[in-house]
Formats: C-alpha cells, sequence, structure tokens
C-alpha cells in the first residue's frame, strides 16, 4: 500500500516530463510572434535578408508553410539587393507554386532589387515603402583580369585546354571579341528570362516589361507607378492585407520559421572582418547574378 502514492508520484513527475518534451520539440520547430507553439489559424511570415546566395534553406520554410493548416496566408519580407540566378530562380518557383495553394503577399523593406525583385514577382499583391529601392531587373557577371599585374611582375601563364572556349574569363588574359559575344548572347538570354519573370508575375506585357528592365533602380513610389509594385505601405499593412484574403482579423497572429542554427564558423564570418570577406566572394563571383551591384 505504501508503494501507490510513490508509483502515482512516478507516474506524475513521468508525465509532466513528457509533456515538456513535446512542447520543446513543437517549439523548436516552429516560433508563433510570441516565441509559443502554433494554435489557431495564423499569417505566416518568411524573411529575404542580404545576398541572396542559396536557396535551401527558405525552400525548405515554403515547403513547411504550404503544409502548416494553420498558416492560411504568407507575407515574404523582402530586403535584399538579389544574388545568384540560379537560388533566385529556384525561389521565385517554390514561391510561383506556393502562390497556387496560398495567398502570398510581398512586403519590400530597404531594398528589393534584382533577385530581390525576381523573387516578388509571382505574388498576389507586393507592398513596398515609399523609399524602397527596388528594380534593377537585369543581370551581372563580372571578371577581373591580372594580365598586365603579371606581366609587371614576370609571371606567365600556361593553359592547355581542349577547345578555344575552354578558359573563357581566365584572369590572365582579355576577352577575344568572339568570347565578348558569346558572353553577351548568355547575358541577353537570362536578362531574356527575367523580364518574361516580370512580365508574367506583374501582368504586363513583354514590349513593357522590357522597357522597365534596363537595370535601373526605382523608388518604391515609382515602381507604383509603373506596375512593379501594387501599393505603398510597410510590413503591418502586408500582414493585414494577407489575412484579409483569408478572412482573418487585422494584427493576426503570426508564425515565424524557427532562426536558423548558426554554427561557431558561422558566427565568426558575420564578424566585420568575416562580413567583408562575404561581400568580396558575393560581389566578385564570376558567376550570373541578379544584383544590384549598389547595396
Amino acid at each position: 500500500m505504501k508503494k501507490r502514492p510513490f508509483l502515482m508520484a512516478s507516474a506524475t513527475i513521468g508525465a509532466i516530463f513528457l509533456f515538456f518534451l513535446l512542447l520543446i520539440l513543437a517549439s523548436n520547430s516552429w516560433q508563433g510572434s510570441a516565441g509559443l507553439v502554433s494554435v489557431g489559424d495564423k499569417v505566416g511570415v518568411l524573411e529575404v535578408i542580404g545576398p541572396i546566395e542559396e536557396s535551401k534553406h527558405l525552400i525548405d520554410q515554403i515547403h513547411a508553410f504550404r503544409d502548416n493548416d494553420a498558416v492560411k496566408a504568407v507575407v515574404l519580407r523582402v530586403d535584399s539587393p538579389g544574388g545568384g540566378v540560379g537560388p533566385s530562380q529556384e525561389i521565385y518557383t517554390e514561391i510561383k507554386r506556393l502562390t497556387a495553394i496560398k495567398p502570398v503577399v510581398v512586403s519590400m523593406g530597404s531594398v528589393a532589387a534584382s533577385g530581390g525583385y525576381y523573387i516578388a514577382a509571382p505574388a498576389q499583391r507586393i507592398f513596398a515603402n515609399p523609399g524602397t529601392i527596388t528594380g534593377s531587373i537585369g543581370v551581372i557577371m563580372s571578371f577581373a583580369n591580372y594580365q598586365e599585374l603579371m606581366d609587371k611582375v614576370g609571371v606567365k601563364s600556361l593553359v592547355i585546354k581542349s577547345g578555344p572556349f575552354k578558359d573563357t574569363g581566365s584572369a590572365t588574359r582579355p576577352f577575344t571579341d568572339e568570347e565578348n559575344r558569346l558572353m553577351q548572347l548568355l547575358i541577353d538570354d537570362v536578362h531574356a528570362q527575367f523580364v518574361e519573370a516580370v512580365s508574367e508575375g506583374r501582368n504586363l506585357t513583354s514590349e513593357v516589361a522590357a522597357k522597365l528592365a534596363d537595370g535601373r533602380i526605382y523608388t518604391g513610389r515609382q515602381a507604383q507607378n509603373l506596375g512593379l509594385v501594387d501599393e505603398q505601405g510597410n510590413l503591418q499593412d502586408a500582414i493585414d492585407y494577407a489575412a484579409a484574403q483569408v478572412g482573418l482579423e487585422k494584427d493576426p497572429d503570426l508564425l515565424y520559421p524557427r532562426p536558423e542554427e548558426k554554427s561557431l564558423l558561422d558566427r565568426v564570418l558575420e564578424s566585420s572582418l568575416g562580413s567583408l570577406a562575404t561581400e568580396i566572394k558575393t560581389y566578385h563571383n564570376p558567376g550570373l547574378s541578379y544584383l544590384w551591384p549598389g547595396f
């Protein structure tokens, strides 16, 4: 008989432990605006901050919001100068697919240019601040050339290649005329893909979209007048609009993905010296970029 209170106490403690374990696991997966477990209908908020260098992390978040029945609409907060063509196009594709399932509304921060605009284009509604920098619809590809420096210090480069264009973009020699022509064709094709995305997403004719796609930047107010943005407004305006599309009240409960856990190395790279190294890597990468270099 004396064992019964002990067993009951043990069972109670075990149940409490299990409850808190499940609570921790749930909160580790998703955090609401107050950092609590998601309960009830919500507006999900995804954030794209800084250069777009990879797509997997954001795409995983998009899929999670897509599959979460509690997330009735999604707001995509963009504060980015763009980045790599590949990651931008991958994110664009997933945003476009998400719009077929749930309302997607974009809120532009300080900058939503080039690839930052590309990923916003398929949304049902785009909000920008009057002074947001957006546009920069175009493609850039940069190469460094050290031939003159190498000549001064007496360094020569020997290249053995399988074809005349295999070392196109080498830093040890300038482009030939034919290489310039081929690279321009490459840029033009990727630029045309950007124009098509803007034309489709913003319901503009190809001619109008092409005229806006000469690489220039626009303020949020200019972009609205040109049809690239729907409304002037901040993040809260975008959230309230998204909520209204699914029958929720203003100032709805929000759901943010759990912040990405970063290693010690990542944290070091985000120091002042690490940030400089990241910028050098980002802006001088010879790959194709939907990037506004003025960021």
